[in-house]
């Protein structure tokens, strides 16, 4: 079984073509730099940019798979959440293929394929627990099977990867910001700055970063005399120690949350033997040391995609098409692009003809 899947849900346009042997035959990928000078991403730029390289992505793909379009058993594409304009890239290109080669069509939640990559490189059976944590979304859930989850927690205000980018960028560090704070924390001291923990005592795993990036943003602009963040200028040294004191704080915000969590899981899935931590900010290697610790405290199983697979790429779509596919989950080509698709409402309906219907 083979199948070609398309990313374009927010900056970066990926395809990839996967086997049922977790094989990876061959995959493309182009980030998009033209962001980088505004800070973050701009959906009309990203949008003509996904437009610009889906096709020579497509084909680069093909030609390291070493096979052709009629080899392929189905076409998947992420088709939300995420920028409907880059959305809406992916799913034309994937419903084009699909109608010219009479081959099936997948739609892919972008979510979906972030909770299930890492089965493509561990040996990790459902049920399992998941922090998904990117630049839009903090979740924790219980993996329960392919379109089955049950959200314990989410964040209530900004996502980490958010706060990291935000963080960044009041530093003067650049886009994407996660690697630069990663990169800066490394030579810097993690007890200079005491930051707030929001809703550590809340009693449940909902999450918050709105008010620790609002104490980073105070400290920035303690360095100015006119208040404006813009106008800050740091030493080195101090900005090495801002970054160290927010990754410890919001890495322990997520471990705290993911230790509650732990316990219910443990309780109600006994059979559960897996951590899972995907998304982007997975690639952060302290958050990962970190959530090895905690899996290996509660006799847990730690796993994660590798680091290339953390940011958003063809291969997770692939493999999620794949998922859905061999259990006989399809979609109508009048399917809809879908700007906002929570995980819950991804569970697959009976097979028929004419697959899952919007």
């Amino acid at each position: 079984m083979i199948i070609l899947g398309i990313e374009s849900s927010c900056d970066d346009t990926g395809a990839a073509i996967v086997t049922d042997k977790k094989e990876i035959l061959g995959e493309a990928l182009q980030s998009q730099e033209e962001h980088k000078q505004y800070g973050g991403v701009v959906p009309e730029i990203a949008a003509r940019a996904h437009l610009e390289h889906v096709d020579d992505i497509i084909s680069i793909c093909l030609q390291r798979a070493h096979i052709s379009l009629n080899e392929l058993d189905a076409v998947a594409a992420s088709a939300g959440p995420g920028l409907i304009g880059g959305v809406v890239v992916g799913v034309m290109t994937a419903k084009a293929l699909s109608l010219a080669l009479n081959k099936p069509f997948v739609a892919v939640n972008h979510l979906e394929a972030h909770a299930l990559c890492a089965r493509i490189s561990n040996d990790v059976q459902f049920p399992y627990l998941l922090l998904l944590v990117s630049g839009g979304h903090c979740q924790i859930l219980v993996v329960k099977n392919v379109g089955e989850y049950e959200r314990l927690g989410t964040t209530i205000d900004d996502a980490a990867g958010e706060a990291f980018d935000k963080v960044a960028k009041m530093l003067g560090l650049g886009y994407p910001g996660g690697p630069m704070i990663e990169k800066m924390a490394a030579i810097g001291d993690d007890s200079r700055f005491a930051l707030p923990r929001p809703l550590i005592g809340s009693g449940d795993c909902n999450l918050s970063f709105s008010g620790l990036k609002t104490a980073v943003r105070k400290i920035i602009e303690s360095y100015t005399a006119d208040g404006i963040v813009e106008h800050a200028i740091l030493p080195k040294q101090d900005v090495a120690d801002i970054c160290a004191c927010f990754q410890m704080t919001a890495t322990d915000c997520l471990v705290r949350k993911l230790e509650r969590a732990i316990k219910y899981f443990k309780q109600k899935y006994p059979d559960g033997q897996d951590l899972v931590v995907s998304g982007g900010v997975a690639s952060n290697t302290y958050l990962r040391n970190h959530l090895k610790e905690l899996a290996a405290k509660h006799d847990l199983d730690f796993a994660a995609p590798p680091i290339r697979f953390c940011t958003d790429n063809g291969v997770m779509v692939a493999w999620a098409g794949l998922e859905r596919f061999r259990l006989g989950y399809t979609n109508d080509l009048d399917f809809k692009p879908r700007p906002r698709w929570p995980l819950d409402e991804t569970a697959p309906k009976a097979p028929g003809a004419g697959g899952v219907k919007a």
